[in-house]
């Protein structure tokens, strides 16, 4: 990413809450539709103000640490500019003044740091077969991670694990409650009704929620849903595989199976929001992919061989039977994988295929071995094939994309900035 100078530097009086003067939120937050947000694509002195200082901010991130001087060379804003700005950072509690810089010549430079506690963000992943909320603090850093394995949870189960794991943040004082931008919530399209192994009719009830009301008696900030691959895309874009491949189709193995493009950076939604669902596509038997590339899917073949469930994170240290039934699972969505992923490559020429989700790592490592070895018999050589990788997010990713759906809205700089 280019960090890009907006001129005509201003920005609100210090003192002021930086996220009350951000940018608009974008349209999954607002409902507003492209076009109108394109509209609504300012650029007067206080909105380029605003990016100069997510520009800033973005700058002392990446860097660690920073000096003025730095920062000017960097970011092509002027030496007062970055004066101005530091300094509301700082009176905002964004950064600190970690230092001096030594081993020059003259008063040393003040070294500028980004202060973790400075602002935090809530992350909800709500799942078929699990809950998972997540808090992160301005860097980005896991603060804390609550998750409960259950399957098919009610709107009301979920709304009291979310309750205890905030009311534990509190009490244990490991999150300033005022100074949470949001929560961000990544659950899967068609909660409620798509059909999965073991559906419960009762379900349903999903997808009559308003996740918005459902959740606002747990506090006053702002609830932003998301779809849990197009969150953990996101995640992978900021934290993860994104730092490399500022291109690529990210695929996520839960409860059931989706997928999220992100292209130069940013998560590309398509034109209605659903671009990448890639466990809606039919195999070669014209079953739904994510009938047989699945969790639900793997927890199926196991019980048809007599063995009882066994959790997420247990898999890849399971016994000998368990094992053989994982590795032909293993092989069996591999060889439903390859053509997709072919077909991917072709039409996206994406710079990788990243796999994520809470399948284990060294299963994930050997389910993407095997995609390639699959895919070998479908690529057309002409045609480059993207590399298959694991994603470097653990299996928390859609709940970690969640929380930093706030931050995006509200302090990180855009991609396209």
């Amino acid at each position: 990413m280019t960090l890009a100078l907006f001129t005509n530097e201003s920005s609100p009086s210090p003192g002021t809450d930086f996220w009350r003067h951000c940018l608009p939120l974008p349209s999954h937050a607002t409902g507003a539709n492209g076009a109108d947000q394109r509209a609504l694509h300012g650029t007067n002195p206080a909105r380029a103000g605003e990016r100069n200082e997510r520009l800033v901010l973005e700058a002392i991130l990446r860097a660690g640490e920073s000096t003025r001087l730095q920062l000017a060379e960097q970011t092509g804003l002027s030496p007062a500019a970055i004066a101005n700005i530091t300094q509301r950072l700082s009176d905002r509690g964004f950064v600190f003044e970690k230092g001096r810089r030594t081993g020059v010549r003259g008063m040393p430079a003040i070294r500028f740091a980004v202060n973790p506690d400075g602002c935090f963000s809530y992350g909800v992943n709500i799942d078929r077969d699990h809950v998972t909320f997540v808090a992160l603090d301005l860097t980005g850093a896991v603060r804390a991670r609550y998750t409960q394995e259950i399957d098919f949870a009610a709107p009301r189960t979920v709304t009291a694990f979310i309750g205890d794991a905030i009311a534990t943040l509190s009490t244990e004082g490991l999150i300033e409650r005022d100074r949470v931008l949001g929560m961000g919530v990544a659950l899967p399209g068609g909660l409620g009704h798509v059909d999965l192994p073991g559906l419960p009719s009762a379900y349903a009830e999903w997808d009559s929620v308003d996740l918005p009301t459902l959740l606002a008696p747990l506090g006053t900030w702002p609830i932003i849903p998301e779809n849990d691959a197009a969150a953990a895309a996101i995640g992978e874009a900021r934290f993860g595989s994104g730092l490399t491949h500022r291109s690529f189709f990210y695929v996520l193995l839960s409860a059931g199976l989706g997928g999220g493009m992100v292209v130069a950076g940013n998560y590309h939604p398509g034109s209605t929001g659903r671009a990448g669902r890639i466990g809606f596509l039919n195999d070669r038997c014209g079953a739904p992919l994510q009938s047989v590339v699945s969790l639900l899917a793997l927890k199926a073949d196991l019980a048809a061989h007599g063995i009882a469930p066994i959790a997420p994170a247990k898999l890849a240290s399971a016994d000998a039977a368990a094992g053989a039934v994982i590795r032909n699972w293993i092989e069996r969505a591999a060889a439903a994988l390859a053509g997709p992923i072919a077909t991917i490559s072709c039409l996206i020429d994406p710079g990788a295929i990243v796999i994520g989700g809470r399948l284990p790592v060294p299963l994930i490592d050997e389910l993407a071995e095997a995609i390639e070895r699959h895919r070998d018999a479908v690529d057309d050589p002409v045609v480059p094939a993207a590399p298959v990788l694991t994603a470097q997010l653990a299996a928390d990713a859609p709940a970690v994309g969640a929380a930093i759906l706030p931050f995006n809205d509200l302090v990180f700089l855009s991609a396209n900035d």
